[in-house]
């Protein structure tokens, strides 16, 4: 009996710190890898739930958590097995190919949520997407946030592709952002340098 009452007051205590530190760690969005360990102290918390749910008769707390933890198990898998092995290609490839004679390449996925450096490398933002032309695939500008806190309150720009520089880990421009202009959130240009005539047509 009193085994049971410290595994309840024990699941208590550290499912919702699980749960909380979790979430945390997956909307902060810091990379594949911190992703898939938010997964796994999702997982302990669901599993914290449920062990809370059993020992408190609560079948309905118990029967969620189990399935919750299965889903977590798979969000471990997705990030910390698949999409890691994926990361890990692409950057392996994007190193060889410094060393080859060959272009250098660079992953695409890179392109979202990395950071802006400066031609000093100091962070001046976050790269938020990437539009290509569709005849030829090539980049017509990188879409850049600035300012806000998580993406709250930021300011999108729209920065030339010829301005940008990468490197198979840094996103470099020497543009000041600042002097772009900012973007509507919902109508990004159809192409940079075009009238204001034209564009309020698309």
């Amino acid at each position: 009996m009193a085994g049971s009452r410290g595994m309840e007051e024990l699941s208590s205590w550290m499912a919702p710190i699980a749960t909380t530190l979790a979430a945390c760690m997956t909307a902060a969005n810091l990379g594949t890898r911190v992703t898939g360990w938010g997964f796994i102290v999702f997982t302990i918390g669901s599993l914290a739930w449920t062990t809370y749910g059993a020992t408190t008769d609560q079948s309905n707390l118990l029967w969620q958590n189990l399935f919750l933890t299965a889903v977590n198990l798979i969000g471990v898998w997705r990030w910390l097995g698949r999409q890691a092995r994926l990361d890990d290609g692409a950057r392996a490839a994007a190193e060889r190919s410094e060393h080859q004679n060959a272009p250098t390449l660079f992953p695409v996925s890179a392109l979202t949520g990395s950071p802006l450096l400066s031609a000093k490398g100091e962070t001046i933002g976050s790269t938020v997407d990437a539009m290509a032309r569709c005849s030829d695939g090539g980049i017509e500008y990188l879409v850049v946030g600035s300012g806000g806190v998580g993406g709250l309150g930021e300011t999108l720009h729209a920065l030339p592709w010829r301005d940008v520089t990468v490197e198979p880990e840094r996103v470099m421009t020497s543009t000041s952002i600042d002097g772009l202009k900012p973007l509507d959130p919902n109508h990004w240009p159809a192409r940079l340098g075009r009238r204001p005539d034209l564009e309020a047509r698309d």
